[in-house]
């Protein structure tokens, strides 16, 4: 599938999303056999329930603060910090205020 991001251009992620009210925006970026990357706006009060995935996957706090809860442990990160969500691990996200994130999706070993 083809790179849903301009190629070969600088793309500001923290405009490349816009929040909306009361919703999770979200926009690919690639998608690829090997991987995908998602950026997406919460506004507050949003998140994803809790659920496990059969991939490791990399969240990097683009803007606001997020709290995560991986393996029954709150993890807080915020702009400029990453983090490691290890494959078949319960996790969920929640927005307490609104925030904005790039999923990194490793599907390839």
């Amino acid at each position: 599938m083809a790179s849903k991001a301009p190629v070969s251009t600088p793309i500001d992620l923290a405009s490349f999303v816009e929040y909306a009210e009361g919703s999770i925006v979200s926009r690919t970026l690639v998608d690829r056999k090997a991987g995908t990357l998602t950026l997406f706006a919460f506004d507050e009060g949003q998140g994803l329930s809790e659920h496990t995935a059969p991939f490791d996957a990399v969240v990097q706090i683009v803007d606001g603060e997020a709290l995560l809860v991986i393996g029954g442990k709150e993890v807080r990160a915020g702009a400029g910090e990453l983090v490691v969500m290890p494959a078949n691990v319960p996790h969920s996200v929640r927005a307490e205020k609104r925030f904005k994130m790039l999923l990194i999706m490793i599907r390839g070993e």
